[in-house]
């Protein structure tokens, strides 16, 4: 009789799961401002604006160069857009941000307003981790927030699993590390330890800004100052925390998954 329920409840439920990528992606919330563009012909040379405000030092600029925004080291917070009188950076509300290469991540430069989204991997390891890609999640010294926002994958709503992509427990059972956090000296060896037991090929996915560049503890003399100082990284997902968005649409670009003319 209970199983009889159960199946009447989901039918009247109906699919939960959400139609991204083959369908609309959901909004993003009204605070989160999703990537930032720089318009490097809109800042005059006088103003250092938003260097100053910067709480992580994602921005830099010199007398003879062109401002620079490393979107790696950005943790969003937006006061770099509030403090900038001629609006050379403005939020876009795109929620795509992940890259291949740490460089894509610098913004300003000629031709490098908003980041350089993420490639595929060659066609061997498309072959191989395309339909099935496990990975061993490891915190290296996280608040909390990107591990949170990855476990949202899981969810109902989101169904990572639909994909192909699992979270396992043992990094012998992984093709890959998916990691958060600044990257601690505690951390260190465990992270390579895990690294090692994968057996090859394998990737590695740095998410939120800790992972990429030590976010807010960038400097701190206990940490690494992200994951490639570690181990070898084969994306980069910014934010922090990224919202799920942004981890699954980095997720589906590193596998070919992802057709930019759905799911817009």
């Amino acid at each position: 009789m209970f199983a009889i329920e159960t199946i009447i409840h989901r039918l009247r439920h109906g699919c939960q799961t959400m139609p991204y990528p083959a369908g609309p992606a959901p909004a993003l919330p009204d605070r989160h401002g999703g990537a930032l563009r720089v318009d490097a012909s809109k800042c005059t040379e006088s103003c250092a604006a938003c260097v100053e405000v910067c709480p992580t030092k994602a921005i830099t600029k010199s007398p003879s160069g062109p401002m620079l925004l490393d979107l790696g080291k950005c943790i969003f917070c937006a006061a770099c857009v509030e403090a900038c009188p001629t609006k050379a950076i403005t939020q876009t509300g795109n929620y795509r941000m992940a890259t291949r290469r740490r460089e894509d991540l610098l913004l300003g430069n000629p031709g490098a307003d908003e980041a350089r989204l993420a490639a595929a991997l060659h066609e061997k390891l498309r072959k191989l981790f395309g339909r099935s890609l496990r990975l061993r999640v490891v915190s290296a010294g996280g608040c909390g927030g990107c591990e949170a926002d990855v476990n949202v994958l899981g969810t109902i709503g989101w169904d990572l699993g639909r994909f192909g992509i699992q979270f396992v427990a043992s990094p012998r059972h992984a093709d890959g590390l998916l990691i958060t956090g600044c990257v601690s000296r505690n951390m260190e060896l465990a992270l390579k330890k895990a690294w090692e037991a994968i057996p090859e090929p394998k990737v590695v996915i740095a998410v939120g800004a800790c992972a990429i560049a030590g976010g807010p503890f960038i400097g701190n003399p206990e940490i690494l100052n992200g994951a490639a100082s570690v181990v070898p990284v084969d994306l980069f997902i910014p934010g922090c925390p990224p919202h799920p968005l942004t981890i699954l649409d980095g997720l589906l670009r590193l596998l070919g998954r992802l057709d930019d003319k759905a799911g817009l």
